[in-house]
């Protein structure tokens, strides 16, 4: 499913959760403690495998986490139990102070502020970057409908913002299918941000992108730091080194380190379960 057609619905539909019935206010996040994102003590498991193990990870409003960790560390399961996707066995997971995402289905998740970009870039090949963006505002998520509806003054201004913001003006009436595989990642984002989200997970984004590309996404998420919360799970850590700020390590579904990438980099334990070096990982 595109995760931007997730998040759709009308105006009344964004103010209420459709998941078991209780209302859930999109504009009411309750950050007031600094955090947007808390996931306490979660665990996952899949027939006897625990890709979550009593996880504990916080994330402030405004900021902007680089999560890293080798193969099955559980960096994609945890975005999967923030989104709705998967339902933990044991633990919490808040959207601010008092939304209980464990209780809230995938569509209701996206609707309250809380995008996903996948690794792989979806969006609408046979449309114009300008109509990828229109199709992605918060209004009837049909294809037909929302291209016939006439766009006011505020809507083409927003989508104006948000080309400038992915750097893709002049590329506006161009077919998403004609733009390079890193201008199709930015149209995505871009596609996110219509949908004015708190809080954006991004999967490895830089997957396949040219060392331009990379640099030109890490500046486009620098810039949107601080008007929205950004969680990236990511490989490559020259690029979460660009993007500088606190990087959170998973290992065996668990918190192993925090810090910079500098220290982290110089920390013996994480040297060692990226090469597979046992000593560090067996006693942890």
């Amino acid at each position: 499913m595109n995760p931007v057609l997730m998040a759709g619905g009308d105006a009344r539909a964004r103010s209420r959760s459709i998941s078991d019935g209780h209302v859930v206010n999109r504009a009411v996040v309750d950050t007031s403690h600094g955090a947007i994102l808390y996931l306490e003590s979660v665990s996952v498991s899949f027939d006897g495998f625990k890709a979550l193990n009593d996880l504990t990870l916080t994330v402030d409003a405004g900021e902007l986490r680089c999560v890293i960790g080798p193969n099955g560390a559980g960096k994609t399961t945890m975005m999967d139990v923030i989104t709705g996707k998967t339902r933990p066995d044991a633990g919490t997971a808040f959207f601010g102070q008092s939304i209980d995402l464990t209780r809230l289905s995938e569509p209701a998740i996206a609707d309250i502020g809380i995008g996903r970009k996948f690794q792989k870039p979806t969006v609408f090949t046979d449309h114009t970057v300008f109509e990828n963006l229109e199709l992605a505002r918060k209004a009837d998520k049909r294809v037909w409908p929302t291209l016939r509806a006439r766009l006011d003054s505020a809507a083409r201004d927003r989508i104006a913002t948000i080309l400038d913001t992915i750097k893709l003006t002049s590329h506006a009436d161009r077919l998403a299918g004609m733009l390079s595989h890193g201008q199709k990642q930015w149209l995505e984002i871009g596609m996110l941000l219509m949908q004015e989200p708190q809080l954006l997970l991004l999967d490895e984004p830089v997957a396949g992108m040219t060392d331009e590309e990379t640099e030109r996404l890490a500046d486009l998420l620098t810039t949107l730091e601080g008007r929205h919360s950004i969680v990236v799970v990511e490989h490559d850590m020259e690029f979460v080194k660009q993007l500088g700020g606190h990087v959170s390590v998973l290992h065996q579904g668990q918190l192993f380190a925090e810090g910079s990438i500098d220290a982290l980099r110089a920390d013996e334990r994480v040297l060692d379960i990226y090469l597979g070096r046992k000593a560090h990982v067996q006693a942890h």
